[in-house]
């Protein structure tokens, strides 16, 4: 059987996704179910800037390359310390969804570009997170971001509608809790 090239988002993939969100989310029973305070959900989705990488390969690429998954677009640093502290969660995050439309995409601004990431996986034990360089630091101006970390949240279609300003701990029930309605409201 052939499959369909674009993915079908039917609610027995969302409810799966909910799973495995719900699944790697740790328990916190006395946390409140709503967004940490760095959390900026958009009243409507905004369009995201054509920012462009490189990959492991050193390959161009693009956002519209992920187009039909939910992205947690993360720009960081490996001399960023809340980066650090947050790209386990992150990996942890990308494990539990590995293979539904979902992706973690971090994009790293070091100037050492692919070395300097690849060490850094190494020494912290990430090994679901792919390897994305932009070592120009021209995404964190196009994105529009403040600081780093800066996280993204883009939809099936590719617009952003919420975003993070600072670390996250990715694998809270609430945030859990926010990407799910992300993936809900975007299954159509």
């Amino acid at each position: 059987a052939m499959m369909p090239t674009m993915p079908q988002h039917s609610p027995r993939l969302a409810a799966g996704l909910l799973a495995a969100l719900i699944g790697a989310a740790t328990v916190h029973p006395t946390a409140a179910q709503e967004a940490p305070k760095n959390f900026i959900m958009h009243q409507a989705p905004k369009p995201v800037a054509a920012i462009s990488f490189a990959d492991d390969q050193g390959q161009t690429r693009s956002l519209a390359d992920f187009k039909g998954k939910v992205i947690v677009l993360n720009v960081w640093a490996t001399w960023c310390i809340p980066c650090r502290n947050e790209m386990p969660a992150l990996d942890r995050l990308q494990a539990a969804l590995s293979g539904s439309d979902f992706v973690v995409v971090p994009i790293s601004i070091d100037r050492g570009g692919l070395d300097k990431v690849s060490k850094f996986y190494a020494e912290i034990g990430v090994s679901h997170l792919a390897k994305y360089t932009d070592t120009s630091g021209a995404a964190v101006r196009e994105l529009g971001a403040v600081g780093i970390p800066a996280t993204l949240i883009i939809d099936y279609a590719g617009n952003e509608v919420g975003r993070v300003v600072g670390p996250a701990e990715w694998d809270a029930p609430e945030i859990a809790e926010l990407l799910k309605s992300v993936i809900v409201k975007a299954s159509r």
